[in-house]
């Protein structure tokens, strides 16, 4: 077995390194966890490892962000994606939960602000459509990840 490693997309190398990788054997797949953050040219070098190398990548994220609006990672990977398979996430009423809310400290629904909160106190909640705009979370729990794009 081989050791998984990290890199980071915010390379301009990243293309390269892969390929370096590859002559050595050392990459047999790629994966993305919270690929909902990745950039638009992010999205099109995961897709260039996939065509000109010949490496799976498989990639983890939700579609939209608490205001209900697409991520612009999530956006290109639905677009461009060969294969994508939706994990399903169920809402606290038993529906299909396609929607993610964002839960302050102190138990309110957040609506405004901005759309990646980093280190903040706060929790998410995956809902139905009906529930994510009645401002109804029901029970906290992490949100869940509703896709899983296959380039």
């Amino acid at each position: 077995k081989k050791p998984l490693t990290k890199y980071s997309f915010n390379s301009p190398y990243y293309l390269i390194i892969v390929k370096s990788r590859i002559k050595n054997n050392s990459v047999q797949c790629v994966f993305v966890d919270e690929a909902q953050f990745l950039k638009k040219a992010q999205v099109r070098q995961l897709c260039r490892i996939v065509d000109e190398l010949d490496i799976p990548v498989l990639a983890y994220g939700i579609r939209s962000d608490f205001r209900g609006e697409p991520f612009e990672g999530s956006i290109y990977l639905l677009t461009w994606a060969d294969q994508n398979q939706e994990l399903k996430t169920v809402c606290h009423c038993g529906k299909k939960a396609t929607m993610n809310m964002r839960i302050e400290e102190d138990g309110t629904v957040c609506e405004e602000g901005e759309q990646i909160a980093i280190g903040g106190n706060e929790s998410y909640v995956s809902t139905c459509r009906k529930h994510f705009y009645e401002k109804k979370p029901g029970d906290i729990k992490d949100v869940g990840r509703n896709f899983t794009y296959i380039i």
